[in-house]
């Protein structure tokens, strides 16, 4: 969660108080926010579920960006709700299939699977031949994470599916965030896309996690894993998108697999094997790949995750 969402143009005024930080630091400093987050989040697993967790995340996010970028105070167009409506569906749709893969496979392979999403819109819309190199080096890494031909030493099918469906939706959330950013200011449109992703995993949530959903340490982890994995990240990095060439963002959006895999070990004691790391290291290059060569359409796909 996969997982902070965000979108995918800066605003032209940028936060003061981060202006003495290199945008490099900021970019690391919000993809290990994202990563820690989702490892953070699988540890409430136990308690709230995937999907429990999933809206108490999402209600949390919403609570805080609302606050933040307060978008009550302008009037937005009937069709312009409508396509922030369907971009927070898709977040939601996202967060939730990731946490349920997250719930089944380990964290690094979960975000690895998932990166199959921007590596995919990216060739599409750039339509690059040599792109399609970088699609069939990541669906390699793919092949060789899932493992079909070990019998019983493979990973969980389901988990598998759930992580593949999280990347459909990222694909998707690509393309309507890139709208979205276009048509509102600075995050105003996350805020109000961020209540209709609360609203995708609550009831299942609530049926889920029932009355443990009122506990005040679960709750105060909630929001941890909401300001890690949404607020802090999406802050630093439309900070530093306004600061730095969107390739460059891209190239270092694209370790993500790595520090997923790297949380993973240090949070969920997840170790991964020789060829789990071979895998995650070709969708890695894959994706930096498709970023470097695809200047507009990779830089947005890496500037979104679940």
């Amino acid at each position: 969660m996969p997982a902070a969402p965000k979108t995918t143009e800066a605003p032209g005024r940028g936060i003061a108080a981060l202006d003495p930080i290199p945008p490099v630091a900021l970019v690391l400093t919000g993809v290990t926010s994202i990563q820690f987050g989702a490892a953070i989040a699988a540890t409430l697993f136990d308690r709230a579920g995937p999907e429990g967790t999933s809206a108490m995340r999402l209600s949390w996010a919403a609570i805080v960006l609302l606050v933040m970028w307060r978008p009550w105070r302008h009037k937005h167009a009937a069709a312009h709700l409508r396509l922030v409506a369907l971009f927070g569906v898709t977040l939601g749709l996202m967060n939730l299939t990731f946490y349920e893969a997250l719930d089944r496979i380990p964290l690094g392979v979960a975000v690895t699977i998932e990166f199959l999403g921007p590596i995919t819109v990216a060739t599409v819309l750039s339509r690059r031949r040599l792109d399609l190199v970088w699609v069939a080096l990541a669906t390699g890494g793919i092949v060789l994470l899932a493992a079909p031909w070990q019998q019983g030493g493979g990973l969980d099918v389901v988990g598998v599916a759930f992580a593949l469906t999280a990347a459909v939706f990222w694909g998707i959330y690509i393309v309507v965030a890139q709208r979205a950013g276009r048509v509102f200011n600075g995050g105003e449109g996350l805020a109000i896309a961020m209540i209709w992703a609360a609203a995708v995993p609550l009831v299942p949530g609530i049926l889920q996690a029932g009355t443990a959903l009122l506990s005040p340490s679960l709750l105060l982890a909630g929001l941890g894993v909401a300001m890690l994995s949404s607020v802090i990240p999406y802050s630093l990095e439309t900070e530093a998108l306004r600061r730095m060439p969107a390739n460059v963002f891209g190239v270092l959006m694209s370790l993500e697999p790595a520090l997923a895999a790297l949380a993973g070990f240090l949070i969920l004691s997840q170790s991964l094997g020789a060829r789990e790391l071979v895998a995650i290291a070709l969708v890695v290059t894959a994706s930096i790949g498709v970023t470097r060569s695809s200047s507009g359409p990779a830089s947005a796909a890496a500037s979104i995750d679940a």
